[in-house]
């Protein structure tokens, strides 16, 4: 389990085109969090990075604050049991961690357009592992449970303007073209 020291208390962020005041875990994107619980970031400019400018919509950073006191918070590295948490999650298999808050990195291939070879059957295990540990390395938090919901406080909503978002867009173009460098030398 996670030690948060003196700190019990946690900033998270959630990059959308919606105000989410109040959280579901059941209801995640289907494409990156397959409705496994609420996923969000203590890195705020990752958050910038990945909103979205979508014609006709307002792009936010809802802005949270969770108390952990009382939670059971899990904390993944980049090694076998974070993989295998990642493809239990892709292949719609319950998450059977004993965690209200699990705490790990954002596989790789959910940012960068890695044309689904991760799940294409054409990597071993090994190889799709040293491929998502290449790159940068960004951490989220899940919500697993209505106990980490309800300990998730709503703060506010920062509207991101285009021009942010072309920049941080930039930004996030840049580190795709390095990661794919880097993850090619592994095939």
């Amino acid at each position: 389990m996670y030690n948060l020291g003196m700190e019990k208390k946690m900033k998270l962020y959630h990059a959308g085109n919606v105000i989410i005041e109040q959280q579901d875990v059941h209801y995640g994107r289907k494409n990156a969090d397959f409705g496994q619980g609420f996923y969000t970031t203590p890195d705020e400019a990752f958050a910038r990075r990945w909103a979205k400018d979508r014609k006709g919509e307002t792009a936010y950073i809802n802005v949270y604050e969770i108390d952990c006191t009382d939670l059971k918070v899990k904390v993944l590295e980049r090694d076998e049991e974070w993989f295998r948490y990642i493809f239990q999650n892709r292949h719609l298999i319950p998450d059977t961690m004993d965690a209200d808050l699990i705490i790990g990195s954002v596989a790789n291939d959910t940012i960068f357009d890695t044309f689904g070879i991760f799940t294409s059957g054409f990597l071993t295990d090994e190889e799709a592992l040293a491929m998502l540990k290449e790159g940068p390395e960004y951490r989220q938090a899940v919500l697993k449970s209505e106990k980490a919901a309800i300990a998730l406080k709503w703060i506010r909503a920062d509207i991101l303007t285009p021009q942010e978002i072309s920049d941080n867009q930039k930004l996030l173009k840049e580190e795709e073209e390095a990661y794919l460098k880097a993850a090619s030398s592994h095939m």
